[in-house]
């Protein structure tokens, strides 16, 4: 999926805001050599690399490499995929931010991400989890399938595991979990067109292809049948659910 790096940057931020949570868990020391996996454009990147901890940033999409070495040239950014990225047992901690529901082929990422960690090191990560956004993905879903793109619905994009399911994979790949919960959290979205926004951003794969008109109408009725329960206190509010675990290559 081709990224919008700008819109992701102003009307998204959150992802990162919410991401410093990740980093006071992930307590980077001086000296470290910790990978960001799944970078975005830096900003959570920037703020470890404050700690005195030697940062490389990955991302699949070239647009947030582009703009993340923009914002923060100190820093080392590559365009890389997580399933494939090799440095065996280079890194002190892996650390990612909503990243890791968006790879489909999980097994292979924990794997990735075991080979290239120290013993002992420690993988750090949020993600989302069971149930996440599960409202929103309903009303996509009934609305595709009332103006017949049902097939559309397969269209599978994100993988929201339990904390039973990840920890097993993880463990099962030679982790230690030694942290693990599962949480919801309503998220405000800054934008009018919240909703609209949001699945512009992070859903348009369901939409691959069709003509903007079509899709305009789509969306804002998919935002009008969302509005008794995603809209209240003046702002849209997204319906998530997060994982957060830290687990240790043993």
């Amino acid at each position: 999926m081709k990224w919008d790096s700008i819109l992701y940057d102003t009307k998204h931020n959150f992802v990162s805001k919410y991401g410093e949570d990740v980093v006071q868990l992930l307590n980077p020391q001086k000296g470290e050599i910790i990978l960001d996996a799944g970078c975005g454009t830096g900003d959570l990147t920037a703020i470890i690399a404050a700690s005195g901890a030697i940062l490389e940033g990955i991302d699949l999409s070239k647009e947030m490499i582009d703009h993340a070495k923009e914002k923060f040239p100190g820093i080392s950014f590559t365009v890389a995929s997580l399933t494939e990225y090799e440095k065996p047992e280079f890194y002190d901690a892996i650390f990612s931010n909503a990243t890791l529901h968006w790879i489909l082929d999980k097994e292979n990422a924990i794997e990735k991400m075991f080979e290239n960690l120290k013993y002992g090191g420690r993988l750090v990560l949020e993600m989302g989890g069971k149930g996440n956004v599960r409202e929103i993905i309903s009303a996509i879903a009934k609305t595709l399938k009332k103006h017949g793109f049902g097939e559309r619905i397969s269209n599978r994009q994100w993988y929201f595991p339990s904390i039973g399911e990840y920890a097993s994979l993880l463990e099962a790949h030679g982790f230690t979990v030694e942290y693990a919960v599962h949480f919801s959290r309503e998220t405000e979205l800054k934008s009018e067109d919240g909703i609209k926004d949001w699945i512009k951003m992070f859903g348009k794969d369901f939409f691959e292809g069709m003509d903007k008109t079509t899709v305009d109408s789509l969306l804002t009725e998919i935002q009008s049948s969302l509005f008794p329960t995603r809209f209240y206190s003046n702002k849209w509010h997204a319906d998530y659910k997060r994982l957060r675990i830290v687990a240790t290559k043993s």
